[in-house]
């Protein structure tokens, strides 16, 4: 109950500094609106068609589908202006942090004053078209609501088939300027509120599933009288220990690192002297965050569905040999679908490769070798250069399988909680995957950040250890 009490007394502190209570009222109230693209429909679409069906058929859980709608907060099931979500900003991220690892020329760009501008700018510009081609194939889509929601769903075009193309120009600008404007949200929550804006709203469109998970949570311990329940007590308490270790896991490879010691030598510049001293070099172990389990899931989701096509579409040949085909590539599918035993295996094994992919792209230690011999920093025991980068990357490889273990437990644990145990996948999701990795991580910088403000106002922090010490004598 302490703890408590000091969490809300840090909490009212933050009230009491003009500008943390500024930029905390702006997050919010930008919050607030970013939530509402998420319901204003596309003008020609009968979004509430596609809500019912979401609410019929639970979802359509999991998969590519699940995590995408998880992301936007439910905007894919309204049909809604926000229904790419923040994703092609997010993807076009990633492809321009890949490309400046591997194009030389945008790498010496983004070593230059103002270069960093100049990338972002690109970023933009790569949303933009990555919002125009989602955008056309999701309208395409919607015109055949079967081919990717299931069975059972009916007409969501409103538009007569002669002003189709008319509805699809529409739609796509709609869907580009919803994007765009969540884009820029962001960046308002970044430069003028508190922690990291797209992270954030990408974490209050997760966050928006809460009450849905809630009314799945309720209706497995307290089901309808016609309904026998499957669940009690006892898996209520081992949900809950569950939980708690997911999260105590997820802070702490979150925020573990490994600390490289570095030794700055006295160096003279002009007539200059600084004095040398002693720093570390933090080598985070989750370096590369949620982005394996992105990449997995993206590339996992496609054979399934190819494999899946090709054996319906000669399961009912009559040649012999396109049978045989048929029947293989529907075995196929089967295997690869979500829960088996081989895509369980499949999405492992590429969750480790990813993470070491990841780190083979972002993290450059010819580079960091290279600046610490530059300005006079050197690992002790470790001659500086050649054997410097050597001895970061074998450290670096060593603590990337820990995270990448990491990731992939708890990325299998909502599959085996939804598959294995029937636990709904509203409510599974809240148990590990992205969305806790996410939700953790934003979390902890966001108040990271608060922090931040309250010590400079000599405030006590979130954390015992950040607390002011001496501060009457």
């Amino acid at each position: 109950m302490t703890m408590l009490a000091a969490i809300a007394n840090t909490f009212s502190n933050c009230f009491k500094i003009p500008e943390l209570k500024s930029r905390i009222l702006f997050t919010l109230i930008v919050l607030a609106i970013c939530r509402l693209a998420a319901f204003v429909r596309i003008p020609g679409l009968d979004g509430a068609e596609l809500t019912k069906f979401f609410e019929t058929h639970g979802g359509g859980a999991g998969g590519m589908l699940g995590m995408y709608s998880l992301f936007t907060g439910g905007a894919l099931e309204h049909c809604a202006v926000g229904a790419l979500g923040i994703m092609p900003y997010i993807s076009a991220t990633i492809i321009i942090q890949l490309l400046t690892a591997v194009i030389p020329t945008l790498s010496k760009l983004a070593r230059e004053e103002g270069g960093r501008t100049k990338i972002i700018q690109y970023g933009r510009y790569l949303t933009v078209l990555l919002c125009l081609g989602q955008g056309l194939f999701m309208a395409i889509q919607w015109e055949t609501p079967a081919n990717i929601f299931g069975a059972g769903i009916g007409q969501l075009v409103l538009y007569d088939p002669s002003h189709i193309w008319f509805y699809r120009i529409q739609t796509v600008l709609v869907l580009t300027t919803g994007t765009m404007l969540l884009m820029w949200l962001g960046e308002q929550i970044t430069d003028r509120g508190i922690g990291n804006g797209v992270s954030l709203v990408i974490t209050i469109g997760i966050l928006a599933r809460l009450p849905q998970a809630g009314v799945a949570l309720k209706d497995m311990f307290f089901p309808t009288a016609e309904v026998a329940a499957k669940f009690n007590f006892g898996h209520a308490i081992a949900l809950l220990f569950l939980l708690a270790g997911v999260i105590a896991g997820v802070i702490a490879i979150t925020q573990a690192q490994r600390k490289i010691p570095v030794q700055y030598a006295q160096r003279a510049v002009g007539r200059k002297v600084y004095a040398g001293g002693t720093s570390f070099m933090p080598l985070r172990v989750n370096y590369a965050g949620v982005m394996p389990i992105i990449f997995a899931q993206a590339i996992l989701m496609f054979p399934q569905k190819f494999f899946l096509f090709v054996g319906q579409t000669f399961s009912g040949a009559h040649n012999q040999g396109a049978k045989l085909i048929g029947d293989i590539c529907h075995t196929i599918a089967l295997k690869l679908a979500e829960g088996a035993f081989w895509y369980l295996l499949l999405y492992s094994l590429m969750i480790l490769f990813f993470s070491y992919f990841w780190v083979a792209t972002q993290f450059n230690e010819l580079q960091i070798a290279d600046d610490l011999k530059k300005n006079g920093g050197y690992i002790p025991g470790v001659r500086p250069g050649q054997a410097t980068s050597e001895y970061l990357h074998n450290a670096m490889s060593r603590i990337t399988l820990a995270g990448a273990i990491f990731l992939t437990v708890i990325a299998v644990i909502p599959i085996l909680l939804s598959r294995a145990l029937n636990i709904p996948y509203a409510v599974a999701t809240f148990f590990g995957g992205t969305s806790m990795l996410i939700m953790v991580g934003v979390l902890l910088d966001t108040m990271r950040q608060m922090e931040t403000h309250l010590l400079m106002r000599h405030y006590d922090g979130f954390l015992k250890k950040g607390k002011l010490r001496g501060r009457f004598g």
